[in-house]
């Protein structure tokens, strides 16, 4: 995992709605994203970005990390977004709309003369065709930056590359492995886009185990019904803990002394099969902390 803390489901919460961020504070999600993009008209901008510092400050979000997405520094409200928030206690700043690396060091900048704590952390949305091709560059600045995760924006990447959104996202998934590697390259945390299909649990199911599969940390989501399905389907399963414990327990054998391979529950596992499982029961021990 690239990060300690679980970070199975980030929910969107529009910063122009104030019953939707007040209701944030009682959600089982990992995180919350007050949103001050996609989902603030332009006329309602500003009265939203006030209406997210007066949340942040008031606090009460618990567990859950608190992310605000800015609008993009390329619009008339990006610069005002980080200038507005510098002081807000925010635990994740989200970016929209990067392109490659340059624009990074930019958001990053912006971040220091704003005066953010040296905590708050950089995300930045994976959601345009020169993003796609620039993923390396985008994640190495993680060594200089405040960069320290990726979040897909594949609703946009379908608007601007014309890769249809069917189920299954076949076509997506060259995209959401090479997110992925990118991100693990560079210890970043990596979430996977939304599920548009908020009545279809199945097909949010479906992408959640696509996801987890592809080596996602958690999945981003629209609406509170996809919460129960996201926890579950990233969480370790009983079997997952189970098998895991077996190999932990058989590489602490005294018998195992010295030995690099083991036969446990009729497979040959190795010390990198030990540091997963090790991995693994840690990611189900914060889960049940939280």
């Amino acid at each position: 995992m690239a990060h300690a803390r679980p970070l199975r489901s980030l929910l969107y919460m529009p910063a122009s709605n104030a019953r939707a961020m007040a209701k944030a504070r009682t959600l089982d999600c990992d995180a919350v994203c007050l949103d001050l993009e996609d989902a603030v008209a332009p006329e309602a901008k500003a009265d939203a970005r006030a209406a997210l510092v007066a949340q942040a400050e008031e606090g009460g979000f618990g567990h859950r990390l608190l992310v605000a997405r800015i609008n993009a520094l390329t619009t008339e409200w990006g610069a005002d977004d980080i200038a507005a928030l510098g002081s807000t206690p925010l635990d994740v700043l989200l970016a929209p709309k990067v392109d490659d690396a340059q624009d990074v060091l930019a958001l990053s900048q912006a971040m220091d003369a704003a005066g953010f704590d040296a905590g708050v952390a950089l995300w930045v949305m994976i959601e345009t065709p020169r993003a796609i091709l620039a993923l390396e560059r985008i994640a190495a600045c993680a060594a200089t930056t405040r960069l320290a995760g990726f979040v897909l924006g594949l609703n946009d990447l379908a608007k601007d590359s014309g890769i249809a959104q069917l189920a299954g996202r076949a076509a997506f998934v060259p995209i959401l492995t090479m997110a992925v590697l990118a991100a693990r390259a560079y210890g970043l945390v990596a979430l996977d886009g939304v599920c548009n299909a908020i009545d279809d649990e199945a097909r949010l199911e479906a992408e959640c185990v696509q996801a987890r599969d592809s080596g996602f940390d958690g999945k981003t989501l629209i609406h509170p019904a996809q919460l129960g399905v996201c926890n579950r389907v990233f969480a370790p399963s009983a079997q997952d803990i189970s098998e895991a414990e077996a190999i932990v327990e058989a590489f602490a054998d005294p018998a195992a002394a010295g030995k690099g391979a083991l036969r446990v529950g009729g497979k040959m596992v190795e010390i990198l099969h030990l540091r997963q499982a090790e991995q693994l029961l840690g990611k189900a021990d914060a889960i049940r902390q939280r």
